[in-house]
């Protein structure tokens, strides 16, 4: 069993780091919120794939 890859996202909130998992999305688009682990506001995160690279949106509640 493989471990899930770790990113480093910024939170558009307090602009401190947040280490997100992501599973592997196969072409999907995942759209789910996080909190941060800093401020704990939500966090809207938009992740696709293409060609094995992943793509992280990191957006606000406002910006939804």
């Amino acid at each position: 069993m493989s471990a899930l890859p770790e990113y480093i996202i910024n939170c558009p909130y307090c602009n401190e780091s947040n280490e997100i998992l992501i599973e592997p999305c196969d072409g999907q688009v995942q759209d789910y919120i996080e909190d941060c682990q800093i401020c704990c506001r939500p966090i809207h995160l938009i992740i696709t794939s293409h060609n094995h690279d992943i793509y992280v949106q990191v957006k606000s509640e406002d910006e939804t």
